[in-house]
This record gives structure tokens, sequence and C-alpha cells, in this order.
């Protein structure tokens, strides 16, 4: 009985751990294969999610585990992709166009896009709902965690060569002919969106954590490459968000220091923005800071956001409540855009924006939930006991807040490779919660552990014994 016991929580081990490697290849395989923005990335994306969907059916027949997990933040996911394929779903028909009748009518005006992102919507929920599931240990979460800020450092070191070898090309072979590359993005913007939410986890361990002198070394050095490559990415909104997720880290972990350690606090903040823009122009080129200059409406449709924000306005009011469909708003802006028409706007530059136009009311009350749910995890975080958990959960949480600032200028999470590491960052704010039995024994013990070392240290001094022995 014991060997097959032994065997049958071997096989539970390996489910999970098949699962937890599948959703690990997704993200990094849709990062390194230009963002998972073309079709045959996506596809073998679908195909790494159902593999990790199908090992954690499996795990969760042959073990008592909670599969899925409770986590609230899955609700507006789930609730995005029922609502998706609900704005499919026909009512009555439209009248006959061209001599063309019985076409189905439905709240989405381009049924093949919002279908699309009805898919994208499903593989994001199992994602996230198996990276929860996974993210069930300590160890695990530690992994996670170096695992991240080691890719992002590596993977810097590629953005930041490429940009000085072959700025155009990416990987040396994949030209963009209208796009500004960098990395293996197609665009400059969402590797920005990428790249500050991986910076903000060395960053919050930094600040809210606990570590060596040796892993500050490490911490300092991925910081300031990482912080580099962000900077020569030129990303206005980028740079913008990076300094919003730094602010707020400081922020958060202000509390219970004296004026002094604020001041020393302050000093290294801007001894790090000092060394990231040293870094910057070191390698050289244009940066962040020069197109500060620029207006953010200027003759270029694609920085031309205050009339791509105008218009979406005009798009919002005309498909209130239900909007035009997740996926739709090319067609939805197109009667409404007054420049020439020589380019098509397919995102808003403006995610708050865009959801209202896709997805009308329901949409909003969606993000409401998402947004209360992530607020409370982040202002929880700043109460958890263990000191290296919750460095990661105050990375974590800066990270998620950064690119939903950045989301206010561009469209990040539209990128797959972007959302799956939003999703990750989640889970871990979400894990990091939780108390695990294998936590390191060099970080604090629960209140009731160190007020009961406290007790016994009070009674075997002399003065305790002493008591002890009138009461007796």
């Amino acid at each position: 009985m014991t060997i097959l016991g032994s065997l049958e929580n071997s096989s539970h081990q390996m489910a999970d751990r098949i699962a937890y490697i599948f959703l690990i290849a997704a993200l990094v395989f849709t990062t390194l294969g230009y963002g998972g923005v073309h079709q045959p990335i996506i596809s073998i994306y679908y195909l790494l999610v159902i593999g990790a969907g199908i090992s954690l059916a499996v795990y969760s027949m042959r073990t008592s585990a909670t599969v899925p997990s409770r986590e609230m933040l899955q609700i507006p996911l789930l609730g995005a992709a029922a609502y998706a394929f609900l704005q499919l779903v026909p009512f009555g028909a439209v009248a006959s166009v061209a001599g063309v009748g019985e076409i189905p009518r439905t709240i989405s005006i381009d049924q093949f896009s919002t279908w699309s992102s009805a898919l994208q919507f499903t593989a994001a929920s199992i994602f996230f709902a198996g990276m929860l599931v996974c993210l069930n240990s300590a160890k695990r979460i530690r992994w996670l965690f170096v695992f991240l800020v080691i890719f992002g450092f590596g993977y810097s070191f590629f953005a930041v060569l490429q940009s000085v070898l072959s700025p155009t090309k990416i990987y040396g072979i994949y030209e963009i002919a209208a796009g500004a590359p960098f990395g293996s993005f197609v665009n400059r913007n969402s590797f920005a969106g990428f790249l500050i939410m991986i910076l903000a986890l060395p960053l919050g361990m930094f600040f809210a954590g606990r570590f060596s002198k040796d892993q500050l070394l490490l911490l300092l050095t991925a910081v300031v490459l990482m912080g580099s490559a962000l900077l020569l990415c030129d990303s206005r909104g980028g740079f913008v968000a990076f300094i919003s997720e730094l602010i707020l880290i400081v922020f958060l972990t202000r509390n219970g220091r004296s004026r002094r350690d604020v001041v020393i606090r302050g000093i290294l903040v801007l001894m790090l923005v000092a060394a990231i823009a040293a870094g910057a122009a070191f390698v050289g080129g244009d940066t962040s800071f020069n197109r500060f200059i620029e207006t953010a409406s200027s003759d270029d449709f694609s920085t031309s956001r205050s009339q791509i924000w105008l218009t979406t306005l005009s798009v919002i009011n005309a498909h209130l409540p239900f909007g035009a469909g997740f996926g739709a708003f090319g067609v939805a802006y197109t009667p409404f855009d007054v420049t020439s028409g020589m380019f098509r706007v397919e995102q808003a530059h403006n995610d708050y924006l865009q959801v209202l136009a896709d997805a009308g009311i329901p949409g909003l009350l969606l993000g409401i939930l998402f947004l209360y749910r992530f607020v409370v995890l982040g202002v929880r975080s700043l109460k958890i006991e263990n000191a290296f958990r919750r460095g990661i959960a105050v990375g974590a949480f800066a990270g998620g807040f950064g690119v939903l600032v950045h989301s206010l200028f561009d469209f990040p999470l539209h990128v797959t490779a972007v959302s799956l590491l939003f999703l990750t960052l989640l889970a871990l704010l979400s894990a990091s919660q939780n108390m695990y039995a294998d936590d390191s024994d060099d970080d604090p013990k629960p209140k009731h552990r160190r007020k009961r070392k406290t007790v016994d240290r009070e009674l075997s001094s002399p003065s305790g014994e002493a008591m002890l022995h009138r009461q007796q």
C-alpha cells in the first residue's frame, strides 16, 4: 500500500508539474514569438494552454485539491469571455442589402473579430486559472520570481544589443515594414508594457522584501539593465508608467519608517533613475526623454491620440448600452473617422475607452469589479508577514498598476505576451497572500509564535522563575 500510495502521489505531482511547464512555456514562447500577435504563434499558444488544462483536469480528478482556484479576479475574465460569446448570439436578421438577406443580427458588428476575442478570453481564463492552481507552494513562488527576473535581465540584454546591431529587424531576420520594433515585439510600446511589469518585481523586492548583500547586487543590476532597455525603446507611455509604479512602491513601503529612512529611500530612487538614464545614454540613441518634447497631437496618426479619443467617445455613444463587440473597434470607428482614411484605426490607444466601446455597460461593470479586487489584494500585500513573499506581492501589484497606467495611452494588454505576463503577476499577487508549509525559516514567524517565544523567554528569566515559585 505504501508503494502504491507513493506512486499515486508521484502521478499527482507529475500532472501538476506538466501543467506548470506548459504555462511557463506559453509565456516564454509568445514573448519570443513576436509577442504572440501572429496566427501561427497564437495557435501554438492555444495548444500549450489546452495541454495545461488537460493536465490540471487529471490533477483535479486524482487529488482533493480545489481546482479551479476561488480567486475572485477570475470573475471579470470569465465574464468577458461569456459576454463575448453572448455578443455573437443572433436575434433576428438585418434588412436585405444588395439582394443579400437573412443576415443574422448580433450585438457585435464584426462577428469574426468578436469570435477571435472570445477565444482569446477563454484561453486567458484557462491560463490564469492554471497559474493560480500551480502556485501552490512557497518554493514555486520563489522559483517563478527568480525565473522572471533572470528572464527579464537576459531579454533586456538581447533587446539592447539588437537595438544597436539591427534596429529595424527582429532577430536580424524579420524586418517590420511599418512599425517600430524593439526586442521581439513588433511595436516598442508593447515591449515597454512587458518590461514595466518584470521590472517591478526586483523593485518590489528591493523596497519591501528581504535579501542578502549578494542578492542586492543582482537586483540592482537587473533593475538598471531593464530600466535602460525601457528608456531605449522610446515609449513615452512606458516611461510615465515606470515612474508611476516606482512612486507607488515607495509610497506603499513608507509606513513605519523615520524621516531619515524616507530621505534615504528618496535618494536611492533618484540614484536608480540616474543609473538607468546613464545606462541608456551609454548605449546611445534616442530615448523617451527626447520624445516628451513632442505633443500628443502630431501629424502622425499613430500619435494623434487626442483625436482618436474624441472619436472613440462618438463610438461609445452610438453603441450603448451593449457595445459594438469585442474586437470590433476598427469597424465601429470607421464611420466616425474624420481623417483621410489612409490608415485604419483599430485600437483606441486607451483600453478604458475601448472597453466601453467594445462591451458597453457590461464591460464597465466587469472592469470596476476587477479594479476593486486588484486594489484589495494590493493593500493586503503590505500585511504579509513573510518578507520574501511581501516583496514579491508588492512588486506584482506595482507591475500590474504600471501596465494599467500604460493602458491610458496605449493598448499593451491586447498583445498576447503582455496579457499573459499581466495574468502571471496577478497570480503571484494572489498566491503570495497565503501561508505555506515550506516558507523559509529566515522569514518572520507568525505573531502568535513570536508572542509565545517572548513569554517563554520571560518565564525563563530569574524574575519569572521567582514569580512561578510564589504562585506555587
